[in-house]
């Protein structure tokens, strides 16, 4: 993995409301234990209709939106 040379300090923040997909899908693949690929959190995101204009889910109604879909017996 390759490390960026930006300090922490000049990092853009993070917001789990407003998150790209692609770190979305890293931060799935950290908390499950295996790969979550941006498409499959895209495919997700447009069936539950989360995806935002701006290509950001919010990843508590993301996680919200998957607990529903496990209750009700869907993949």
């Amino acid at each position: 993995m390759a490390t960026s040379s930006l300090t922490a300090a000049e990092r853009p923040a993070l917001k789990i409301t407003a998150l790209p997909l692609a770190d979305a899908a890293k931060a799935m693949s950290s908390a499950y234990g295996q790969l979550v690929t941006e498409q499959q959190v895209r495919e997700v995101a447009e069936r539950g209709g989360l995806l935002r204009p701006d290509g950001t889910v919010n990843l508590i109604e993301y996680a919200a939106y998957l607990v529903r879909e496990m209750a009700h017996g869907t993949d």
